[in-house]
């Protein structure tokens, strides 16, 4: 979903400046604080990247993978005989 913002032009006698804001949902939904820096980045004539350089962290935890295979019930390593370690059997053809 894209947020359509309109560039503004401020003309003052001896400089002008211009302005893009974005709006409050925006800003919120990526925990901007007053007064945050951020760089822009031109890609090319119609991508203006904006980068955080000081971005919050993350609010998922990212956990290692085990090392070794277990349960989906227990937690438990799973044993050799266990459903999830060897290849089902082939069907036996009805007769």
């Amino acid at each position: 979903m894209g947020f359509p913002t309109k560039v503004q032009l401020i003309k003052r006698q001896a400089s002008e400046q211009w302005y893009v804001n974005f709006p409050a949902a925006l800003a919120q939904a990526l925990e901007f604080s007053r007064g945050e820096t951020v760089e822009w980045t031109i890609e090319d004539n119609s991508l203006l990247a904006l980068r955080r350089l000081h971005p919050p962290p993350g609010l998922l935890k990212k956990t290692p993978a085990a090392s070794a295979p277990h349960s989906p019930n227990s937690g438990q390593p799973a044993s050799p005989d266990s459903p999830g370690s060897v290849p089902p059997s082939e069907p036996k053809p009805t007769p």
